[in-house]
C-alpha cells in the first residue's frame, strides 16, 4: 500500500470493521490479552436492546443516534426557537441547515464525558448532566453568540471566534466552579481552537457562508449532490475536513489520524500495522450531520456502512451484561488512558459486537438492515441500554472502566 492509500484505508469504515472484527476473532479464539468472549450471552442482551427500544419508541419512529434529540430533552423545542429567531435572510432550507451545521459541530466535539460532578441549569430551571447537559450548555452558548464574531450574524460558528475563544467564557458557558467541576475543559478548549483554524481551509468552507462551519453544507452538496449523498461520503469529508483538530497521536506521513490506537495483536500492510481506528466522535458527528441535509431535502444513503460507536455507553452495556469478562481479576479496579491496549481491545470488542448485536436485532424484528440501520439500533437502543444497565449497578451511573479523559475520545 502507499502512504496515501494507507491513510484512506485507516479513514474508511471498511478498516474499522476490519481491524475490530479481527481483533473480535482472536477474542473467539481465546487469544487476546485482556478480555474473554461470552458468546452465549449475546442474545441476552439482544433481548434488552429489542425491549428497551420498544419503551423508547412504542411507535416504532426511531431516529439516527445523532445529537438533535439531546437538544429537545426536558420537553423545551430549542430547534423551533433557532428557526424561529433566525434572521430572515436565513429561513429558507439551505441557510437553516448550514445554521444548523454551525451549532451541531462544536456542540460535538464539547461532548466527551463530563464527569459524574459536573451540572448544568438552563434558563427554565431545569438541570441536566451528562450529554444532555452538554447538548443544553453548548446550545445556549451558540445561541448567545459566543461562536460568532459577527454581532450580525450571532447564531454562527466562525473561524476567528473560535481561535480567540477564552477558557474562562468556555468555563462560565458550561457554569463550572470548584463544586461544579467539568472533566477536561483545557482539551475541549483546544478542540475548539483547533476547529477555528481549520475554518480557514477553503476547499470545505469557501462559497456563500466562508470560514464558518455551516459552509461545509455548501461542500457537500456541491461535492455530492443535493438529492442524495452515501453516508461514507459525509465521513470522509469530516475525516478530512476536521482531521486536524485531534490532538497528534497517531501519524501516517505527517497526517494526524485522530482516534486511532495501536494494539500488538493486530497485523496489517505497512504503516496500518499494528492500528486500530475508531473515529468515533466524527462518525457521531456525521450521524448528526445527516438530519440537516435530510431537513433540507437530500436523501442520505447507505447508512448502515457506518459502524457503531466505541464508548463506555456501548462498551460498558457489554462489560456489565457479561458479554465482556476481564481476564484480570482486579482490571476494572484500575484507571486507562484511551490508548492503553485494554481500553483499545474493549474499544474494538464494542465495535464489533455491536455488528452481531444488530443482526441479531434485526432477525428478532424481522428488520433489514435497510429498515433498521446501526444508527437506529445504538439510538434505540444499545446507548440507552448500556445507561439503563449502569444506573442499576452503580450510584452514579457511570462507565464500569475508570477512564483518564482529556475530554476528547469519551
Amino acid at each position: 500500500m502507499t502512504l496515501n492509500s494507507d491513510i484512506d484505508y485507516l479513514r474508511s469504515t471498511r478498516a474499522i470493521r476490519e481491524r475490530c472484527h479481527y481483533v473480535y476473532e482472536l477474542g473467539l479464539a481465546g487469544k487476546l490479552k485482556h478480555f474473554r468472549i461470552r458468546s452465549e450471552k449475546i442474545d441476552a442482551v439482544a433481548r434488552f436492546v429489542i425491549d428497551v427500544t420498544k419503551e423508547n419508541y412504542p411507535d416504532g419512529k426511531i431516529p439516527y443516534h445523532s445529537r438533535w434529540s439531546h437538544f429537545q430533552i426536558g420537553g423545551v423545542d430549542r430547534i423551533g426557537w433557532l428557526r424561529r429567531n433566525a434572521p430572515q435572510h436565513r429561513k429558507d432550507g439551505l441557510s437553516l441547515a448550514r445554521m444548523y451545521y454551525d451549532l451541531v459541530v462544536p456542540s460535538i466535539l464539547l461532548d466527551a464525558g463530563a464527569g459524574m460532578a459536573w451540572a448544568y441549569v438552563d434558563s427554565h430551571g431545569k438541570t441536566y448532566s451528562k450529554s444532555e447537559g452538554l447538548a443544553v450548555a453548548s446550545f445556549d452558548m451558540f445561541a448567545q453568540g459566543l461562536f460568532s464574531s459577527d454581532p450580525k450574524n450571532a447564531m454562527q460558528t466562525d473561524a476567528t471566534a473560535l481561535k480567540n475563544m477564552r477558557p474562562d467564557v468556555l468555563a462560565n458557558g458550561f457554569q463550572v466552579t470548584k463544586t461544579n467541576p467539568l472533566v477536561g475543559v483545557e482539551g475541549r478548549l483546544a478542540l475548539l481552537r483547533n476547529l477555528g483554524v481549520a475554518l480557514e481551509d477553503p476547499k470545505f468552507f469557501g462559497g456563500p457562508a466562508a470560514g464558518t462551519v455551516g459552509s461545509l453544507v455548501d461542500y457537500l452538496l456541491n461535492n455530492y449532490g443535493a438529492q442524495s449523498i452515501r453516508a461514507v461520503d459525509i465521513l470522509k469529508t469530516v475525516l478530512e475536513a476536521f482531521g486536524s483538530i485531534w490532538p497528534g497521536r497517531v501519524l501516517v506521513g505527517d497526517v494526524n489520524l485522530g482516534d486511532v490506537w495501536k494494539h500488538s495483536l493486530v497485523d496489517g500492510d505497512g504503516q496500518t500495522k499494528g492500528l486500530v481506528p475508531f473515529h468515533k466522535l466524527s462518525q457521531w458527528m456525521t450521524y448528526s450531520l445527516f438530519e440537516p441535509l435530510e431537513w433540507a431535502g437530500c436523501k442520505i444513503t447507505h447508512v448502515d456502512q457506518m459502524t457503531g460507536l466505541p464508548e463506555y455507553r456501548n462498551g460498558g452495556l457489554l462489560l456489565d451484561m457479561g458479554v465482556l469478562d476481564p481476564v484480570k481479576v482486579d482490571a476494572l479496579s484500575q484507571e486507562y488512558a484511551p490508548g492503553d491496549e485494554f481500553i483499545v481491545e474493549w474499544r474494538a470488542l464494542t465495535v464489533a459486537l455491536l455488528d452481531v448485536i444488530a443482526d441479531s436485532v434485526r432477525k428478532s424484528l424481522s428488520k433489514t438492515a435497510e429498515d433498521l440501520p446501526l444508527a437506529k439500533i445504538l439510538q434505540g437502543g444499545t446507548w440507552a441500554a448500556g445507561r439503563k444497565v449502569a444506573a442499576k449497578l452503580r450510584p452514579d451511573g457511570g462507565s464500569p472502566v475508570k477512564l483518564k479523559s482529556d475530554g476528547t475520545v469519551f
